[in-house]
């Protein structure tokens, strides 16, 4: 009795990891097995880089504020520890925009904290 492998479920299994990984460069998007360990590696950078991603970002808005009130004569530290002090909750992200999109109110915001 023949040997009997399912080609047509291998084969599907072996096409959707190459449609995933088509637009790399070199052998990484038409060979089986680099594909497959492209694809692999690419899941894991996903799955770390979703919380690096947060990280990058409240650095950078961490660096925002602290631009926007030194031109107030504060510094970073010293603004935050006076908005907590003051009860005023607004998180980075806000106040970063703010300091970028609408100096005014972010201005408004300073003066309320000094």
């Amino acid at each position: 009795m023949p040997r009997s492998v399912n080609a047509v479920a291998s084969r599907q299994r072996r096409k959707k990891i190459l449609k995933q990984t088509k637009g790399q460069f070199g052998r990484r998007k038409n060979v089986w097995t680099v594909a497959k360990n492209a694809y692999e590696k690419g899941l894991q950078y996903a799955y770390r880089d979703r919380k690096t991603k947060k990280r990058n970002f409240r650095g950078l808005w961490i660096q925002r504020i602290n631009a926007a009130v030194r031109e107030h004569g504060m510094s970073y530290s010293e603004f935050m520890g006076k908005i907590h002090a003051k009860k005023i909750d607004l998180n980075r992200k806000v106040l970063a925009d703010l300091a970028m999109n609408d100096p005014k109110a972010f201005a408004a915001i300073v003066k309320a904290v000094k």
